[in-house]
C-alpha cells in the first residue's frame, strides 16, 4: 500500500509537530508510569495444576498464611542460638514482624515441637515467614519492612538473612546504557558518520522510552515478571537500532542516486519501511504466541515485549522521516576520516566477491554450515528444564546467603519444602490414613525430614510439610515431586476419602517446566507454519519459505544446544560467570525462540527482498542472488553486530535468567548472520536456481497481493517530486 509512503511525506512535510508530539508523549507516560506503574512478580504458577491446587485449597481451609508466600529468617550464632542474648533478639524480632506485617505467621524455631528448625550443632537455627495472599504491592512492602527490622537486630557474633524469592535484591545492572555505547561505536565505524550513525540510536531510545513506560503501566493489571523492562529494553535497542539503520542505509543511497530528501525519504519508506513494517509484525505475532501458555506471568511478557517492538517500530516510520526532514542533504556531514567510496557500487565490494565465492562450490559451503548448526544442536536432547534457585545467586544477596546457611545447618532441601495439602472429608476417622502417609514419608528416599501433620479448626484438612533431601532446582528433586504423586501416596490413600496434593514452590516450578516441555512443540509448529505463510504471501515463492524455516530452526537449535552446554553442563561457565552448573530457566526456550525466529526473519526479509527486486529487474537468479547480498550485506553484519553486542551486554548482570536469556539471543543472532545468512542463504539459493521463485499459477491467482519490493510506478512519481522540490527550493 502506498500508505507508508504518505505517512513518510507527512511526518517529513509536518517534522516540528511530529517531532513535538513525540517528545510530549514519551514526557507524559514517563511520568505516568512512575507514579504509576504497577509491580512485577514472578508468578509462574500453572491454573489446574496440582500445585496451585494445593494452594487454593490451604486458603479456603484456614490455612490462608501458607496459601501466599514462605520464607525463611535464618540466623547463625558464634555463641548457638540457645544463647540468652541470641534468643532474646530473635524473639523480639518475630514478635515485631507479626506486629507490623499484617496477615504474617512466624513460626519460631523456639516454640514447643519446632526443635527441627534449630540445627544440630546447635549453631543454625530457622524461622518460617508465611503471609497470606495478598496484592502485589503490599508483598514487595511487606518484605521491605520485614528487611528494616531484621537490619535493626544488633548482637554480636549473631548474622541473620532472610530466605525466599521476595526477599532478593533488585539490582539492575548499567548494561543498557553498555549496549548503547557499544553499538554507537558499530554505526560510526559502519556509517563513517556521526549524523548517520546518531538518527538510529535516537529512534531507538524513543522507542524503548516509551515502550518501557507503557509497561510499567500495564503492569498494573497483568502479572508481569521482574525482568520484564529489562528484556524490553534489550530487544527494543536491538530491534529499533536495526529498523532505523535500514530505513537511513536506504534513504542515503536514494540521495547519492540524485533524489531530492523528501522523495528519498519516500522512496526509503516505501521499500526499506515496508520491509521494517512486515519485518516488526512478524516478531510480534511470534512474541504474541505466547499468550497460548496459560501463564499469568510468561502472558505478560510477550505482551510487554510486543509493547516495546510495536513502539520502535512506530518510531521508525514515523519520528525518523521527520528527523531525515531537518538532516537533509547533511547526512554525511560530520564525516570521519575513513570513508567509504559510494553506497551504489556494490560491484567492486568483497561481499560481491565473497557470494561468487560461494556460487561456484555451493555443495561444500551448504553442507559445511548445516553440519556445524547440527552439531551445535546436539546438547539439545538432553535440555531440562526448571527454575534456578537462590543458590545461583551472588554471594552479595541476602537470599543466597541465607540458602547457604540452611544447606549447612540442616542440608540443601531445606530451600525448598513440598507442602502437602490434605482434605480429609471424613474428620477424625481420617487421622489414622494421614499419620501413616506421615510415617511412610519419613521412609521414601529422598525425603530428609518429613513434618507431623497440623490439622485446621474444623478437622477437615491439614498440611504437612516434606524436605527433600536435594536443592529446590535439582533433577532429583523434581523426580520426588513425581514419585510422591504416582507411587507413594496413591497406595495409602487409595480406597479412603483422604485426598493429597503436593503443592510448595518447588512442586510449582516442577509443574510448570512439565507444561512448558509439553506446550513448546506445539508453539514452535504454529509460529513455523505462520511465518512460511507470510514468506509465502510475500515473497510468492515454495521453496524460499520452506528454507527459511528450516533455516532458522536450525540456527535456533544450534543456540539452544549452546546454552545447555554453558548453563547446564558447566561448560566454560566461569568465563561468563555462571555461579552453578544448573537446569535451564523453563521459561526462556519459548521465549528466546520467539524473538530470535522474529530477528532472524528481519534479516531474512530484508536480504530476499533485495533479491526478489533484482530478480525482477534481470531475470537472471545468480546475479541476483549475488547483487541482493552484496547491497545488503553490510547493513545486515552492522545490524547484527549491534545485537551482538547489546545482548552480551546483559552477560555482565548478576541475574542468572537475564544472563541466560542475553547470551542465548547473542548466540542465535551470531549464528544466524554469519553461517546461516551468509553461507547457507546464497549457496541454496545457487543450487535452487530458478525454482526459488517458482509458485503453482492458481496459488498465486488466491495468494493476497502483498509486495515487499517497490511498485512499478514508484521511479517515475519519485523524479515528479524531485521536480517539484528543486522548484520550491529555487523560488525562495
Amino acid at each position: 500500500p502506498p500508505m507508508l509512503k504518505r505517512l513518510a511525506r507527512t511526518c517529513y512535510r509536518r517534522r516540528w509537530r511530529v517531532l513535538a508530539a513525540w517528545v510530549v508523549f514519551l514526557v507524559a507516560v514517563s511520568v505516568l508510569s512512575s507514579t504509576a506503574g504497577g509491580v512485577f512478580r514472578n508468578e509462574f504458577s500453572l491454573a489446574g495444576s496440582d500445585s496451585k491446587e494445593a494452594s487454593d485449597f490451604l486458603e479456603e481451609r484456614g490455612f490462608p498464611s501458607r496459601a501466599g508466600f514462605s520464607g525463611q529468617i535464618v540466623f547463625a550464632s558464634d555463641e548457638g542460638v540457645e544463647n540468652p542474648d541470641v534468643r532474646e533478639a530473635m524473639e523480639g524480632l518475630f514478635v515485631r514482624v507479626e506486629r507490623t506485617v499484617p496477615r504474617t505467621e512466624v513460626v519460631s524455631p523456639y516454640e514447643a515441637g519446632e526443635a527441627r528448625q534449630i540445627s544440630e550443632n546447635g549453631g543454625i537455627a530457622y524461622a518460617e515467614v508465611n503471609l497470606a495472599d495478598r496484592p502485589d504491592a503490599d508483598f514487595r512492602s511487606a518484605a521491605d519492612e520485614i528487611k528494616a527490622e531484621a537490619e535493626d537486630v544488633k548482637v554480636s557474633g549473631l548474622q541473620v538473612e532472610l530466605g525466599g524469592e521476595l526477599f532478593g535484591e533488585q539490582e539492575l545492572p548499567a548494561s543498557e546504557a553498555i549496549g548503547v555505547l557499544l553499538a554507537i561505536v558499530v554505526l560510526l565505524v559502519a556509517f563513517g558518520s556521526v549524523l548517520a550513525a546518531g538518527l538510529p540510536i535516537m529512534t531507538a531510545l524513543f522507542g524503548i522510552g516509551t515502550g518501557i513506560a507503557l509497561v510499567q503501566l500495564t503492569a498494573n493489571g497483568l502479572t508481569m515478571p521482574d525482568f520484564t523492562t529489562q528484556a524490553v529494553a534489550m530487544i527494543g535497542i536491538g530491534v529499533g537500532i536495526d529498523y532505523a539503520l535500514l530505513i537511513v542505509t536506504r534513504y542515503r543511497q536514494a540521495l547519492r542516486d540524485g533524489h531530492q530528501p523528501e522523495s528519498a525519504v519516500a522512496l526509503a519508506a516505501d521499500t526499506a519501511g515496508r520491509s521494517v513494517v512486515f519485518a516488526g509484525t512478524t516478531v510480534v505475532i511470534a512474541v504474541l504466541g505466547m499468550l497460548l501458555i496459560n501463564v499469568p506471568a510468561v502472558q505478560g511478557l510477550a505482551i510487554g515485549i510486543a509493547l516495546g517492538v510495536l513502539m520502535t517500530m512506530l518510531a521508525a516510520v514515523t519520528l525518523l522521516p521527520a528527523v531525515l526532514g531537518f538532516v537533509g542533504h547533511n547526512i554525511d556531514k560530520l564525516g570521519l576520516p575513513h570513508k567509504k567510496r559510494a553506497e551504489g557500487e556494490v560491484r567492486e565490494s568483497f561481499w560481491h566477491r565473497w557470494s561468487r565465492f560461494l556460487q561456484r562450490r555451493p555443495w561444500p559451503a551448504a553442507i559445511a554450515g548445516v553440519v556445524i548448526l547440527v552439531v551445535l544442536a546436539l546438547p539439545v536432547l538432553s535440555m531440562r528444564l526448571a527454575f534456578a534457585d537462590a543458590g545461583n545467586r551472588p554471594t552479595s544477596d541476602t537470599t543466597r546467603r541465607a540458602y547457604d546457611l540452611l544447606v549447612d545447618g540442616f542440608g540443601p532441601g531445606f530451600n525448598g519444602p513440598l507442602i502437602l495439602a490434605i482434605d480429609m472429608p471424613g474428620g477424625q476417622s481420617d487421622t489414622q490414613t494421614v499419620a501413616q502417609l506421615s510415617q511412610r514419608l519419613q521412609d521414601t528416599r529422598g525425603v530428609a525430614f518429613a513434618t507431623p501433620p497440623q490439622t485446621n479448626d474444623a478437622g477437615n484438612a491439614a498440611i504437612l510439610q516434606v524436605f527433600p533431601n536435594t536443592s529446590p532446582q535439582s533433577e532429583e528433586t523434581a523426580n520426588l515431586v513425581d514419585r510422591l504423586r504416582d507411587d507413594v501416596i496413591p497406595p495409602v490413600t487409595n480406597g479412603t476419602d483422604v485426598d493429597v496434593k503436593v503443592g510448595g514452590l518447588t512442586a510449582g516450578a516442577t509443574d510448570y517446566s512439565n507444561y512448558t516441555a509439553e506446550r513448546l512443540p506445539l508453539f514452535i509448529g504454529l509460529v513455523l507454519l505462520l511465518s512460511f505463510l507470510l514468506l509465502m504471501v510475500v515473497f510468492r515463492s515454495l521453496l524460499v519459505p520452506l528454507k527459511a524455516v528450516i533455516m532458522n530452526l536450525l540456527s535456533i537449535g544450534a543456540a539452544y544446544g549452546v546454552i545447555v552446554a554453558v548453563f547446564q553442563w558447566g561448560w566454560l561457565k566461569d568465563l561468563i560467570g555462571v555461579a552453578e552448573a544448573g537446569p535451564v530457566e523453563a521459561w526462556a526456550p519459548m521465549m528466546l525462540f520467539a524473538i530470535v525466529f522474529g530477528l532472524s526473519m528481519d534479516y531474512e526479509v530484508f536480504l530476499l527482498s533485495r533479491m526478489r527486486e533484482e530478480y525482477d529487474r534481470t531475470g537472471d537468479n545468480a546475479t541476483a542472488v549475488a547483487d541482493g547480498l552484496a547491497a545488503t550485506a553490510r547493513v545486515i553484519t552492522a545490524a547484527a553486530l549491534i545485537m551482538i553486542l547489546v545482548f552480551s551486554a546483559f552477560v555482565l548482570g548478576d541475574d542468572r535468567a537475564i544472563k541466560l536469556f542475553g547470551f542465548g539471543l547473542a548466540i542465535a543472532v551470531f549464528l544466524d548472520a554469519t553461517i546461516v545468512r551468509l553461507i547457507l542463504v546464497p549457496a541454496t539459493m545457487e543450487l535452487l536456481g530458478d525454482r526459488n521463485w517458482w509458485i503453482p499459477k492458481w496459488l498465486d491467482r488466491i495468494l493476497p497481493k502483498v509486495r515487499v519490493e517497490p511498485a512499478e510506478d514508484l521511479d517515475a512519481e519519485l523524479r515528479q517530486l524531485d521536480e517539484e522540490e528543486k522548484a520550491r527550493v529555487g523560488t525562495r
